[in-house]
């Protein structure tokens, strides 16, 4: 397996596993069988972190959807190399940062690290545009 597929698979990881802190502020904060419920009108708020964190997980899962078909076709393609791993290494690190630092309710340095992923983005749209 080439190695910018590895990346995408811990990004995709990162992603599936990010929405558990704030389902589980949720749950401490509405109760369990009302989180499995459907969302109400008069249902509690979360605490602000959680709110972050969720926004942060829908941020990551509209970036991945526009990653992962990048480093998929460029690998079909058979057109891996250092600058598509750069791109994956880019994208992941980039999401794991924003989310830590979106949740902590940093702004600006939570915009630059969107943008280190989204270089990620950019690096394998490029190649892909360059075959």
């Amino acid at each position: 397996m080439n190695a910018e597929l590895v990346w995408l698979g811990y990004a995709a990881i990162f992603t599936a596993l990010i929405f558990v802190p704030y389902v589980a502020n949720r749950m401490l904060v509405r109760g369990i069988i009302p989180t499995m419920g459907n969302p109400r009108s008069d249902d509690l708020p979360l605490a602000p972190w959680a709110d972050r964190a969720q926004r942060a997980h829908a941020n990551a899962v509209e970036n991945l959807v526009v990653f992962a078909p990048l480093i998929i076709i460029l690998n079909i393609s058979g057109n891996s190399n250092e600058t598509t791993v750069l791109a994956a290494q880019l994208f992941l690190i980039g999401r794991i940062g924003h989310y830590i630092v979106y949740v902590l309710g940093i702004p600006v340095v939570r915009t630059l690290l969107f943008f280190v992923s989204y270089i990620g983005i950019i690096i394998a749209a490029l190649q892909l545009i360059s075959i």
